[in-house]
């Protein structure tokens, strides 16, 4: 089957997950204060984004769902261009490091990539699992990933385990024969379509959250043992949940159908949390994940379900942070 049909298999699958939630009492987050900073960025015609990653120099990193090319764009001038082309397959969520080193979820390839910014070349690749893009569903997702102290960590939407690359002094990258597979356990009970999706450290970055898309709940996850544990949000659920960040005590969950962020006060371990507010934006146009610059947050618009997604425009959109 062609990728962009897989593709568009997925982006159906991604419409119809969680249970709807009312979107009473969400709050129209404002465009960033006036500045240099302008509050749409466009991106190239039928690049269908997925994630971001913020490096120095207010220049943000996008990958696309169509070929896994890595754009490069400049946040005050929304100028910037393609610094690494994609194998043809997906490039889903996205981290960068203090050296430079982007890394890149590969979606239904099981592969983790890990590529110099600055010169666009790939430093390691990592063959999780089988790859799975002509397989309808797939049979893997490696959806998005979080650094650590000692690890990267990837999600796989598909299998109810993480994929970990360790990472030594300096951004020394582990070798493919260090990764280590990581089974969910404990509370985690595996679900029908997308499951682990976005992750990010608690807190005290201490353990791993992560949410299961298909069912609206938020785990935390003991990057030694798997065990992963419900947190305790009050009853609330967090329906289409797609990529998470953490600020201090804040987490951010982007639920993407819905078109709004969850804003969330955890305690310290991740424990438990409760929600503060939720934003939503005229611009949002089926937001995946959130990356910060400064005072902003910034969203790129995947549109899943759009007809005609190789030809549609797409875009980032900037909000103030909450």
């Amino acid at each position: 089957m062609a990728m962009r049909s897989i593709l568009r298999l997925m982006a159906m699958a991604l419409l119809s997950l969680g249970l709807s939630v009312p979107m009473a009492g969400a709050a129209q987050a404002r465009p960033a204060a006036d500045g240099p900073f302008p509050d749409v960025i466009a991106l190239p015609d039928g690049f269908q984004p997925e994630g971001i990653a913020i490096g120095p120099r207010a220049t943000a990193y996008l990958g696309s769902l169509e070929d896994g090319d890595i754009y490069a764009v400049n946040l005050r001038t929304g100028e910037g261009s393609v610094i690494s082309q994609g194998p043809g397959t997906p490039s889903v969520g996205l981290k960068i490091d203090n050296h430079r080193q982007l890394f890149v979820a590969g979606g239904c390839s099981g592969t983790g990539r890990v590529i110099d910014v600055g010169t666009g070349e790939i430093l390691e690749s990592y063959q999780f699992t089988e790859p799975s893009c002509t397989t309808n569903p797939p049979t893997t997702f490696i959806n998005d990933v979080v650094l650590t102290r000692d690890f990267a960590w990837f999600t796989d939407s598909r299998q109810p385990q993480l994929y970990g690359v360790p990472l030594g002094p300096g951004g020394t990258l582990g070798d493919p024969s260090d990764v280590v597979t990581l089974e969910l356990v404990g509370d985690w009970v595996q679900a029908e379509g997308f499951n682990a999706n976005g992750i990010a450290t608690t807190p005290n970055q201490k353990d791993l959250l992560v949410i299961q898309s298909a069912t609206g709940s938020l785990f935390r996850v003991d990057s030694e043992t798997g065990e992963a544990t419900k947190v305790d949000l009050g009853g609330i659920v967090l329906a289409n949940g797609d990529g998470l960040l953490v600020q201090g005590r804040t987490l951010y969950v982007v639920q993407n159908q819905l078109n709004q962020v969850a804003v969330i006060k955890l305690d310290p371990s991740g424990t438990s949390g409760v929600l503060v507010e939720t934003l939503t934006s005229e611009n949002f146009a089926v937001p995946t994940t959130v990356a910060i610059f400064g005072n902003s947050l910034y969203l790129p618009n995947a549109q899943f379900g759009i007809p005609n997604p190789e030809t549609a425009k797409y875009s980032v959109t900037r909000i103030d942070r909450h």
